[in-house]
């Protein structure tokens, strides 16, 4: 079973990136991917709750492909983004939620965004966090280790591995996931290297293979990490390309339960 842990989709072709859900599965099949976990890509105007809304009718469209995430931006108000989180979990039934602090702009461990994480982690469902270079700032690897010591009942995705950007934090960002039992490494828009640095670290078990798709193409991401998994064996290879997502997700033989 392969799963694709970093997946992009938007309700139409807003820009040249953009793709559609049914755009989507064809890169998947293409592939050879079974699965893929999907949040939006961002509107410029960055209205998020037809994006929002978009993903969720895309997994109902694709119950067996598609696995939905929501997107909460702070930005857009305390109040109103307590209210998305609220229809991402208890009208969409996401699998879990997104903050981005570089594509919206903020710190993500700031008061204002700790009550939002607060909010969303009662859930019980594990949160995701953009950790990239393009905005150190915001999202350094550092201010995910100090909210996932906040919330140690609460699984983090840590996005990128501090790629996203030049120079990476993948350094920094593996030392923090050893650090917390709670992070998981989703290895998308980073180098070959830091993946292997990643495994050689933490094992097998703390990594998902990410395309970042669109932004990243899936065929050759996955064929990147086949190339990187070849002397491991293939549990190894199973769970960094599958099972560690389909395990910390709760799913079944890749079907929700």
């Amino acid at each position: 079973m392969i799963i694709d842990a970093d997946c992009h989709i938007s309700s139409h072709k807003f820009d040249a990136l953009a793709i559609t859900a049914d755009e989507l599965i064809v890169h998947m099949d293409r592939a050879g991917v079974d699965k893929a976990l999907v949040w939006l890509k961002p509107p410029y105007n960055k209205d998020i709750a037809p994006e929002n809304r978009a993903v969720y009718e895309a997994t109902c469209k694709y119950p067996n492909r598609l696995i939905g995430f929501g997107w909460a931006n702070p930005r857009l108000g305390v109040e109103s983004s307590r209210d998305m989180i609220k229809r991402c979990f208890e009208e969409y039934g996401f699998h879990g939620l997104k903050f981005n602090g570089a594509q919206d702009d903020y710190v993500i461990d700031e008061p204002n965004v700790l009550s939002l994480i607060e909010t969303a982690a009662a859930y019980g469902k594990p949160l995701a966090f953009h950790i990239g270079a393009d905005a150190y700032e915001n999202t350094h690897p550092v201010r995910l280790g100090r909210i996932a010591a906040c919330f140690p009942e609460t699984t983090f995705f840590l996005i990128h591995i501090g790629g996203a950007g030049i120079p990476p934090l993948d350094r920094s960002a593996i030392e923090v996931t050893a650090q917390h039992a709670n992070i998981m490494l989703i290895g998308s828009a980073v180098g070959e290297r830091a993946i292997l640095r990643a495994l050689q670290t933490l094992g097998p078990d703390r990594l998902c293979f990410g395309s970042d798709m669109p932004f990243g193409l899936m065929h050759v991401q996955l064929a990147m990490y086949r190339a990187l998994l070849r002397d491991h064996d293939p549990a190894a290879q199973q769970k960094v390309l599958g099972g560690n997502l389909a395990r910390v997700l709760g799913l079944s033989d890749g079907c929700p339960r």
